[in-house]
């Protein structure tokens, strides 16, 4: 018996639906953002000034009862002011560790293409291995560790780029958008963000998280969906449209998203209809076109989709 017969589907929606009374309007965006988090991702979310990105991350971190910490990132970061410092005590006249941010459940990392690419690259690391290395010792990170990154499009000044590596640490990445009128009116009645975030209950703990996660790891993945999914892979290794292929680790991150959203919508085994729902989300930031080196369209994904034949 999966955990999903005894947590059932009503508490994934209930979770939904307390994120959303914040986020109005952008259901689909909360879960894909839950389905990064449970699937041990972490999230990148692009978009303009203004959109929610911040609250999101709030509330997803207290609608599942975990610790937050908010970096804003700026030009003049050094990378011990996200991993932490050590502070000479002259009374003991040794070394002591104050550790930074990074230390917690949820971290987001606020506008990170505004800091240089030494101090973005202080996260790789952590992302990757969840664990810190500061002054030649290891210090392991909180389980679960999730980092919600949010970026500014590049055309606006003052960014840095992110290189492939970092980007390749993000499981996926979104955008929000701009709100529906139904849900803008109610934004500017005040009916929304942080007017309400105060309110939103936990409805998960940080166990509930990890169990969740373990589960996940456990939905049966058949032969045939492997097969399918590395159709995909090569596809996009064989393709003239595309720069540089998918590599194995990008197989990984979508198999791992798949997983967990069939596992968020009451399945114990993996659809091609699942790989093909996260698959935009997770791919896009890991392919370009060879015309131009710029970014692929959704719609563009979607014709690698129709000519990937299913199962």
């Amino acid at each position: 018996m999966i955990y999903w017969e005894t947590m059932l589907k009503q508490e994934f929606e209930n979770i939904v639906n307390q994120i959303s009374q914040v986020i109005l309007g952008k259901e689909e965006q909360i879960r894909l953002a839950l389905t990064c988090l449970f699937a041990k991702g972490h999230l990148l979310i692009e978009d303009i000034p203004g959109i929610g990105k911040t609250t999101l991350a709030k509330v997803l971190a207290k609608c599942l009862g975990l610790n937050f910490q908010r970096i804003q990132f700026t030009s003049d970061m050094l990378p011990g002011d996200i991993l932490g410092v050590s502070v000479f005590k002259q009374k003991t006249s040794s070394f002591e560790f104050h550790p930074g941010p990074i230390f917690t459940h949820v971290l987001l990392a606020d506008e990170i293409n505004r800091a240089t690419p030494k101090t973005q690259s202080a996260l790789l690391e952590a992302m990757e291995e969840r664990q810190v290395t500061i002054e030649g010792k290891t210090r392991q990170l909180n389980n679960p560790f999730f980092v919600i990154a949010t970026q500014n499009p590049l055309e606006h000044s003052g960014t840095f780029s992110l290189p492939e590596s970092q980007l390749d640490r993000f499981l996926m990445r979104i955008e929000i958008g701009y709100p529906g009128r139904s849900a803008e009116k109610k934004i500017l009645q005040g009916k929304g963000r942080e007017q309400k975030l105060s309110s939103i209950e936990c409805c998960l703990q940080g166990q509930d998280v990890l169990n969740i996660q373990l589960q996940i790891d456990k939905i049966h993945v058949s032969d045939a969906l492997l097969e399918y999914l590395q159709d995909i892979l090569q596809f996009t290794r064989s393709s003239t449209g595309f720069h540089v292929g998918l590599s194995p680790r990008a197989g990984l991150a979508l198999l791992q998203a798949g997983k967990s959203f069939a596992f968020l919508h009451g399945r114990d085994h993996v659809l091609p209809e699942d790989i093909q729902q996260v698959m935009p989300w997770v791919v896009r930031h890991r392919l370009k076109s060879k015309e131009n080196l710029g970014e692929l369209s959704i719609e563009r994904l979607n014709k690698l989709l129709r000519e990937v034949p299913i199962p």
